[in-house]
């Protein structure tokens, strides 16, 4: 098959994991695999970019033109950073004043030509995350008004990462549930993508319009984020559904030895070790690192003499001392062997959030055989198995995470047995096999509808 799928970029989150995942092993089984992408970040041959640029009029040119001339010079000469920033302002005027309404803005033209960047046309197209990496005047990449043509041209597919298409803004709404019946009134238009003004009703019927004119094949990754999809504006335009769960590789992400892994690194062999891992670990929104820290705290005070080590991954920063405990930051890490073996080194994987879909790196630290301490938020329950590969706490509630943590640091006997129920789990539910199998196999059923006809028990 010749398939094609659209993501904000090729390295970056969960989300673009997941579809660079499915992209490298179609490829290897053989399909003709394409990767259209926001942002480029590798050199692969076959991800190909969302170019709006060679799309745009002469006064885009110039002023993306004027804003590359002044980026060298932010830092060393007065007004440049100020002088970029308008620049780019003024090359898209029409963007900065959606920007200034809160409209959520589509104008990317280089979004027509996205079934011309592969040769041939592909059999089936698959898009995910459809929304920029950031928010503000400067973040999305694709122009949602071209799902109904592009619908037309071949079967579209869309995995939703979270709930940015059923909303007027926000990619998770918290305990907000005007998404179903048409925004407005937003409690909180800092919620990524963030918005000026609100112009949430506005951008909710926008989106309710170009779905009314819309067939297509939706997919989540848990049952959880299936049901608000059913209750949205994107059910009248289903044709059919599934839900699939992630799956990471486990020719990677699987059990190792734990102190020849950590001489690697050059961690400590002989301490308690704690990870975590998300993208701005410190400051993302849909985690709670502060609740962690707090957790991290108490624990080292319960656990007085017991040296303790927290790797908090995803954000550079200084280390910080307290008492006992140690916790230390690492930058985003985009070599998946590379986050395998910090796996591997922790004891346990502890994951506190505020809003979540279905996180990869949950499921990542159960293929490596270990338990996992999480937020019961979202489609985590549907990763973690209470009491069997890990715990689930109330969101935000440090003394119930400080608890479940001192609790395995100490039951050496137990941590380790669900560590080897993490990883059976991950064997059985979220290998990347698994989930391949499952949309090429539904990839197939659409494009040749007789043959799953075929497959059905006759009555």
């Amino acid at each position: 098959m010749r398939i094609l799928q659209v993501s904000t970029a090729d390295i970056a989150g969960g989300a673009e994991r997941v579809a660079f995942g499915l992209f490298d092993r179609y490829r290897e089984l053989g399909h003709e695999s394409w990767l259209a992408v926001g942002t480029k970040r590798t050199r692969d041959p076959n991800v190909v970019t969302l170019d709006h640029a060679d799309a745009e009029h002469f006064w885009y040119r110039l002023w993306t033109h004027v804003a590359a001339k002044l980026s060298p010079h932010i830092g060393s000469t007065k007004g440049a950073g100020r002088g970029k920033q308008w620049s780019e302002y003024l090359s898209q005027p029409g963007r900065w004043l959606n920007w200034q309404f809160g409209h959520e803005y589509f104008d990317f033209p280089g979004t027509r030509d996205l079934l011309a960047l592969t040769p041939g046309s592909p059999d089936i197209v698959h898009c995910h995350n459809l929304h920029g990496p950031r928010s503000g005047p400067r973040g999305d990449y694709f122009d949602l008004r071209m799902l109904p043509w592009l619908s037309r041209q071949a079967p579209l597919m869309i995995t939703l990462h979270d709930a940015w298409l059923l909303s007027g803004h926000c990619a998770h709404s918290f305990d907000c549930d005007r998404w179903r019946t048409g925004c407005g009134q937003c409690p909180d238009l800092t919620i990524y993508p963030a918005l000026k003004r609100d112009g949430t009703a506005y951008n909710w019927r926008r989106k309710k319009q170009i779905f009314e004119n819309l067939r297509i094949y939706i997919a989540t990754p848990s049952q959880w984020l299936m049901r608000k999809v059913e209750q949205s504006i994107l059910a009248p335009a289903i044709i059919e559904k599934r839900v699939i769960p992630n799956g990471v590789d486990l020719r990677t992400f699987k059990p190792a030895d734990q102190r020849t892994v950590r001489q690697e690194l050059g961690l400590p062999v002989d301490t308690s070790i704690l990870m975590f891992a998300a993208y701005g670990v410190r400051h993302n929104r849909w985690k709670d690192f502060q609740m962690l820290h707090q957790a991290v705290i108490t624990v080292a005070k319960q656990m007085a003499g017991h040296p303790l080590l927290f790797l908090a991954i995803g954000q550079e920063s200084p280390p910080e001392k307290i008492g006992n405990a140690e916790i230390r930051f690492l930058p985003f890490e985009p070599d998946p062997a590379k986050m395998a073996k910090y796996y591997q080194a922790a004891d346990l994987y502890v994951h506190a959030a505020r809003a979540d879909t279905f996180p990869t790196t949950v499921l990542e630290a159960l293929a490596c055989g270990r338990p996992v301490i999480a937020s019961a938020v979202g489609g985590i329950p549907e990763q973690v198995d209470e009491g069997q590969t890990g715990f689930l706490i109330e969101a935000g509630d440090q003394q119930s995470m400080a608890g479940r943590i001192e609790q395995l640091l100490r039951d050496t006997s137990r941590r380790s047995a669900m560590g080897r129920c993490a990883a059976m789990a991950a064997r059985s539910r979220f290998d990347l096999e698994q989930q391949v199998d499952a949309y090429l196999e539904w990839y197939e059923s659409i494009l040749h509808p007789a043959s799953r006809l075929q497959t059905l028990p006759t009555v």
